[in-house]
């Protein structure tokens, strides 16, 4: 199941059962099913919040996701996607400014990396953000058919 909280911050104007049926599809590309999924949008007060609780960060950043596969993995159950995923909305609305970029374009990107990280593509090594973005623009892809 895919929720859809806040925190401190109204709920962003996204079409939540096309988003959940989007999501369910790019996860299907990559051969699995969507388990327990969470999204909290929240400002960049809380995002900080967490990303110093508990990744000890101290700054601001649009998504943190809290990957739960490797326990579903253990439970013997490996082709399903479970995370929590918190989203700062004033970044996202910052970042989209700095790119050019429409900011509900600049939300789904955003929406859609956390399930590619649930999913095992990571962006912080040698040659991964070039691999994350591409998979980003094919995910987005499928979002605007």
């Amino acid at each position: 199941m895919i929720t859809y909280t806040t925190d401190g911050v109204k709920m962003p104007a996204i079409k939540r059962r096309d988003v959940s049926a989007w999501i369910k599809t790019v996860a299907q590309s990559y051969g699995k099913s969507v388990g327990d999924v969470a999204y909290i949008f929240c400002n960049d007060e809380k995002i900080l919040e967490v990303n110093r609780q508990y990744l000890q960060h101290d700054y601001y950043t649009d998504i943190i996701t809290f990957d739960y596969c490797e326990d579903l993995v253990e439970m013997g159950i490996s082709d399903t996607i479970s995370g929590d995923m918190f989203i700062s909305l004033d970044t996202v609305r910052t970042n989209a400014a700095g790119l050019g970029v429409d900011y509900m374009q600049e939300l789904h990107r955003v929406i859609i990396h956390g399930i590619l990280h649930l999913l095992g593509i990571n962006d912080k090594g040698p040659g991964e953000r070039e691999i994350m973005e591409a998979a980003e623009n094919k995910a987005l892809a499928l979002l605007n058919h």
